[in-house]
């Protein structure tokens, strides 16, 4: 029997662009829903949790030890109370979102804006609201290679038979509108109950003050290897790192990645460098250029880029303008880059 690793991604695969991103708008149980059914969902890199089989599209399905994807929801579109098993976070990238606490929502709420991050504690239910003036859009990290399943809060089930979609105990859902029908043998998958409900935390807006942390108050790590002219790097999430010579960040929880903020100034750049760990790119703002074997791949917002482990790069912003690229690195703690 072969052991051997699936072959490596070829560069120019590892990329995701914006303007390719496949949307997936029937992949939970809510989705038609009222004031749900506008959510489009992307699993960039992992299968995420989507639930509908029929409509999963996975961009990079290599494992990374962790997930990202995303929600690209219209002002006014719902994602209902749910909970996760593993870490999930959030980075604002377009729009602004309330962020609703507690199985009703009753718990309390909060705002995120442009840049913000938050990170939700696993076996808590929480649920967002798109509320800007535009196409909101969250970009999602959630942690290990199986994030396991979603687990809806009881209303959640009920508003969803009600228009025609029924959750199968393997994950699937069936489309009774579209003349699905449960398969023989197949188990309707147990609504989530009030009792089962109390076995789970309860949190309010103020418990999450340090699993938030607003663009604002990022701080440069001076001591960043990859700090120099024009080039800062921020701690956004993780565990003091002296490997790295990085503090802890202001979401200081474990969650075996790091997220970091890098910066760059208009000519600046990062010299040639390799790491021990898979680190993927997500432009946030501006543009980057990444030379990786012996070619120049130029990132624009929106963009993503998953560079393995062992190869070479560097980093340049040829812009006019300052960028910010949000960094995903795997584990607690991160080897420092061999330059």
């Amino acid at each position: 029997m072969d052991h051997s690793s699936p072959p490596r991604l070829p560069l120019h695969q590892r990329i995701v662009r914006y303007a390719e991103l496949v949307p997936q708008r029937n992949s939970f149980i809510d989705k038609r829903t009222p004031g749900s059914a506008e959510e489009e969902t992307f699993s960039v890199i992992g299968p995420g949790v989507i639930e509908n089989q029929t409509d999963r599209h996975i961009h990079i399905r290599e494992p990374h030890g962790f997930n990202m994807g995303g929600a690209r929801m219209p002002p006014g579109c719902v994602n209902s109370q749910h909970s996760h098993e593993t870490a999930e976070v959030f980075l604002c990238h377009r729009g602004a979102f309330t962020m609703i606490l507690g199985p009703d929502g009753q718990d309390g709420e909060f705002d995120v804006n442009v840049g913000d991050v938050v990170s939700f504690p696993t076996r808590i239910f929480r649920g967002f609201r798109s509320i800007g003036v535009e196409l909101g859009h969250l970009v999602s990290v959630l942690g290990e290679n199986n994030p396991g399943r979603v687990t809806w809060a009881p209303y959640v089930f009920e508003a969803a038979r009600g228009h025609g979609l029924l959750l199968l105990e393997d994950g699937t859902l069936v489309d009774t509108v579209a003349g699905e029908s449960v398969p023989e043998g197949a188990k309707l998958v147990t609504p989530t109950t009030e009792d089962d409900v109390k076995a789970y935390r309860r949190v309010t807006a103020a418990d999450m003050g340090s699993w938030v942390v607003r663009i604002a108050d990022l701080a440069a790590a001076p001591g960043s290897p990859l700090a120099g002219p024009g080039v800062e790097e921020c701690p956004v999430i993780g565990v003091a790192n002296p490997a790295e010579n990085m503090p802890a960040a202001p979401i200081p929880h474990p969650h075996n990645f790091q997220m970091r903020r890098v910066r760059m100034q208009p000519g600046a750049g990062i010299r040639r460098h390799t790491r021990k760990e898979v680190e993927v790119l997500f432009v946030h703002g501006g543009s980057v250029d990444i030379e990786a074997g012996g070619e120049t791949f130029t990132l624009n917002k929106g963009d993503y880029f998953s560079l393995p482990v062992g190869e070479y790069r560097s980093w340049a912003n040829r812009s006019g303008a300052p960028n910010d690229v949000q960094v995903v690195r795997g584990g607690n703690h991160p080897a420092a880059p061999v330059f």
